[in-house]
């Protein structure tokens, strides 16, 4: 149990909030160290080997946890506006913050569409006040929409997002001409979904001649095949390479993809790649089991392409870990293959996950950090997040690796109600939630603080 006492300390005529986190091993930047980390506010004050309890000041003893900067979620459906029976901006930030993401960036496919500027503007005007983490949200590209994306002004969005494949919403961009434009007049980073849709819908056909309307969920990696992520993501980097644009292409699940990516650190690359939490975990083996709680868009697909995905991850050809948070109520995932919709929710379980890996020895824990929680801060522009740095602010998650968890439906915080983790104990535990200062979790509650601000992107073309 952490103990934890609230007060407020006079200074210079203003209350400033302070807190201690004592003992903790840092997790930051390559290294892990032993130190003492002071907030005061919502910025990170000092970090230093011993510092004294500042008077009536809050007291976190981390001993034997585990002090990272919060995990940045680049890739989230929130579903709001439009779709909330799914979910929406205040329960999934709050689940977020629930597995120690302090930043989420939202996707544009919801009702409206987020494919105008001034739909933009209306989103962040829904999430103020209401979001548990830090939020951004992306602009979407459409085939007609290339004005809406040549006004876009740097900050306004954290990316611009194409689905270059048909997948949940009505937004796929399939004019050669349109991408074309996209690529040559963004401003700032283009974010792809890459699957070829003709060839999906091909694969589609012939499942049906096969098996009719009973098409298994076992055939999802074969229908949403790794040749259509191909023939999508080179497609995608050839228009980059072409315009001389920033690109990142999102949820890679193939082994054939990885041999289009460069090993080269972030800083030296405008083209980067991500991986999703699910795709890291799953493989083809568990839809005899899990069958429609697994389907997701782009698939999971086999055993060698998962660890293949891990490979890059160590050597650098993919530079984000992220989570595609995509919650479907638990009766529209009672369909068929052809009717259940593609998506999981993750952002609860997503660090318990990749703590697994840590210990699994499939990853160490500083590029879980590096990848997780640095990365897309560099690559999106994040203004001082991402990071544990004095002046910066603290947005903060201690995990405790001794103390399992195991996922039931008693204790998932998604508005769905659901999670494919149900029955798994995880190696680890998230401790505490810092957000902006605020503590917004902690030892398995939420404290009920909407701490989220909107983010600060700083990142051009």
């Amino acid at each position: 149990m952490v103990t934890v006492v609230i007060a407020f300390v006079p200074f210079h005529n203003t209350c400033v909030k302070r807190l201690l986190i004592s003992n903790a091993r840092l997790v930051n930047e390559g290294e892990i160290r032993d130190v003492d980390v002071l907030v005061e506010d919502d910025r990170i004050a000092r970090i230093d080997s011993d510092i004294a309890a500042p008077e009536r000041a809050t007291v976190i003893d981390a001993s034997g946890k585990f002090l990272l900067p919060g995990m940045i979620d680049d890739q989230v459906h929130f579903r709001e506006p439009g779709l909330t029976q799914k979910g929406d901006l205040a329960t999934e930030s709050a689940a977020a913050a629930a597995g120690g993401i302090t930043s989420f960036m939202d996707m544009p496919n919801v009702k409206p569409l987020t494919t105008t500027r001034a739909a933009l503007a209306e989103k962040y005007e829904l999430a103020a006040g209401r979001c548990t983490g830090n939020y951004g949200f992306y602009l979407g590209a459409t085939n007609n929409n290339i004005e809406e994306i040549r006004a876009l002004q740097v900050g306004e969005a954290c990316g611009i997002k194409a689905f270059m494949g048909a997948s949940t919403g009505d937004m796929l961009v399939d004019d050669p001409d349109a991408l074309d434009q996209i690529f040559e007049h963004a401003p700032i980073i283009v974010d792809t979904h890459c699957e070829d849709s003709p060839m999906i819908w091909a694969n589609e056909d012939a499942a049906r001649e096969k098996y009719g309307d009973n098409v298994p969920f076992a055939e999802h990696p074969y229908i949403r095949s790794a040749d259509a992520c191909y023939a999508s993501s080179s497609f995608a980097i050839e228009l980059a390479r072409k315009h001389d644009a920033l690109l990142h292409v999102l949820h890679l699940t193939t082994a054939k993809e990885m041999a289009l990516f460069s090993k080269a650190h972030r800083s030296a690359k405008r083209i980067t790649a991500e991986v999703c939490v699910h795709h890291l975990w799953f493989d083809e083996s568990r839809y005899d089991e899990m069958g429609s709680r697994i389907k997701c868009n782009p698939a999971i697909k086999r055993r060698e392409d998962r660890d293949a995905l891990l490979a890059a991850l160590n050597d650098g050809r993919i530079d984000v870990i992220a989570t595609d948070h995509a919650p479907h109520t638990a009766v529209e995932k009672q369909g068929t293959y052809f009717q259940a919709p593609a998506g999981l929710p993750l952002v609860q379980h997503a660090l318990l996950t990749l703590f697994d890996l840590v210990a699994a020895g499939k990853i160490s824990i500083e590029l879980l950090v590096d990848r997780a929680c640095h990365a897309s801060a560099d690559i999106f522009g994040v203004q001082e997040r991402g990071y544990v740095r004095e002046g910066w602010f603290a947005d903060l998650v201690l995990v405790d690796p001794a103390r399992p968890y195991r996922v039931s439906a008693d204790n998932v915080l998604y508005k769905c109600g659901w999670s494919p983790f149900e029955g798994h104990e995880f190696s680890s535990s998230i401790d505490t939630t810092i957000v902006n200062g605020d503590i917004v979790y902690r030892d398995g509650q939420l404290t009920g603080s909407i701490a989220g601000r909107r983010l600060d992107f700083g990142r051009a073309r």
